[in-house]
């Protein structure tokens, strides 16, 4: 984007606003007046509040860190349910094919796991991998 198109708060030229003109004399003093009275308003209240900041600052009671739970948020002790089990528990047994029907695991192609039901399913099996 180039600068024509930006707005003129991007500038590049720096934030310093240029000299205030006033319409007449009596506007300038008016202003003068209240920026002198603003600048004794800030002398006078501001040490005032800085100290008054600093004096509550050290009343106040140091930050002390403990790393226990609130009351009414500890966790609480939930016991097992007695299963009649003692020691520890095994891993479920490796599921193994126990029945008659499947005669063995053919491959098709690369690691596709055919399962193999009859002798002309085998062959058929073994020729297709060979064609």
């Amino acid at each position: 984007m180039t600068m024509h198109l930006c707005g003129p708060a991007l500038t590049t030229t720096g934030k310093r606003k240029g000299r205030v003109k006033f319409r007449n004399a009596a506007e300038a003093q008016r202003a003068r007046d209240l920026d002198q009275s603003w600048s004794k308003l800030k002398a006078d209240w501001g040490a005032e509040a800085e100290t008054r900041r600093r004096v509550r600052a050290m009343k106040a009671e140091p930050l002390t860190y403990s790393l226990t739970a609130p009351p009414g948020r500890e966790t609480q002790r939930i016991e097992s349910r007695d299963t009649g089990h003692a020691g520890a528990v095994c891993s479920k047994e490796i599921p193994k094919y126990t029945g008659t029907k499947i005669l063995g695991i053919g491959t098709l192609h690369k690691s596709n796991a055919v399962p193999v039901f009859s002798d002309e399913e085998a062959v058929a099996i073994a020729t297709m991998r060979r064609n």
